[in-house]
């Protein structure tokens, strides 16, 4: 059974003194937060607004007081290939990257340009990076865990057959929304995952599902790179999804963390890249 863990959260107060304004929040359940302290404090981006009335160390705010951010400004968004049960464990453990470009929050636009015919989302649940990590062992990966979110590792599957790479699959902006907040002590062994098109609830699954472990995927990753505080790590997608279109909504459902939802509309956008010849880009 999951644990009622810590809820810790990046966001934006609705009286925001500058556009750019963020501050962290936590929480052990309700809709009243206590302003803290930036969780990655050797992280830059994930560093908080200066202190003001209403928003220093400490302070009651109520959740209708701001909007939710994606839960850390990654300098790494990662995640794990073909990790559905054991025929991805057959394979050799595989790694992408997405574009941290491609990082939304909850409640923001997934946005599909035209010509994407098929596009698909992955509820998965997302380790938290809370340190700076290279070359972990089986010992030591959890040191390296600060808490565990949701992610919705958006694919276009047109896309993904032409790229082998998956690069245009994966790394559109607004393919990866990530939130609401970090679950902090959570047990991550067999948690129920989902996905809801239209608030109607696809056919679940279970972390337990997943092929390789969440201590053996960061012992993998940091084998080849490091790992930096608030990098973002996609745990794979064991179970059932359906295509998105224009005007739906999607929520990515993880037990014992709760539900990210956005909604899906069309974009102008130049989604599905042309041939490279000699006269350059070419439809």
């Amino acid at each position: 059974m999951a644990s009622s863990p810590r809820r810790l959260a990046r966001v934006r107060p609705l009286s925001a003194a500058w556009p750019g304004e963020q501050f962290f929040v936590t929480s052990g359940g309700g809709t009243t937060w206590t302003v803290a302290e930036s969780p990655f404090p050797d992280s830059r981006a994930n560093a908080s607004s200066p202190w003001r009335d209403g928003w220093r160390p400490g302070a009651a705010v109520p959740q209708d007081a701001f909007v939710f951010l994606a839960p850390s400004a990654p300098a790494n968004v990662l995640g794990m290939a073909h990790n559905t049960g054991q025929a991805g464990r057959n394979l050799p453990p595989q790694a992408f990257h997405k574009a941290t470009t491609s990082v939304i929050g909850p409640g923001e636009e997934i946005r599909l340009a035209p010509g994407m015919t098929q596009v698909e989302p992955e509820a998965e649940l997302a380790v938290v990076i809370g340190r700076t990590a290279r070359a972990l062992t089986p010992a030591t990966a959890r040191d390296a865990v600060f808490g565990f979110t949701i992610a919705n590792d958006v694919t276009c599957r047109d896309l993904q057959k032409t790229d082998e790479l998956w690069f245009a699959a994966k790394s559109q902006d607004t393919f990866t929304p990530v939130g609401p907040w970090i679950a902090v002590g959570l047990d991550d062994s067999d948690l129920e995952i989902g996905v809801a098109v239209n608030g109607t609830a696809l056919a679940t699954a279970s972390t337990a599902d997943l092929g390789w472990t969440v201590d053996e995927i960061l012992v993998y990753l940091t084998s080849v790179l490091t790992l930096h505080p608030g990098d973002l790590v996609l745990t794979g997608f064991p179970a059932v999804t359906a295509p998105l279109s224009p005007g739906d909504s999607v929520a990515c459902r993880v037990q014992g963390i709760g539900e990210l939802a956005n909604p899906v509309v069309a974009s102008a956008w130049p989604g599905v890249p042309g041939r490279i010849g000699p006269g350059g880009m070419q439809a």
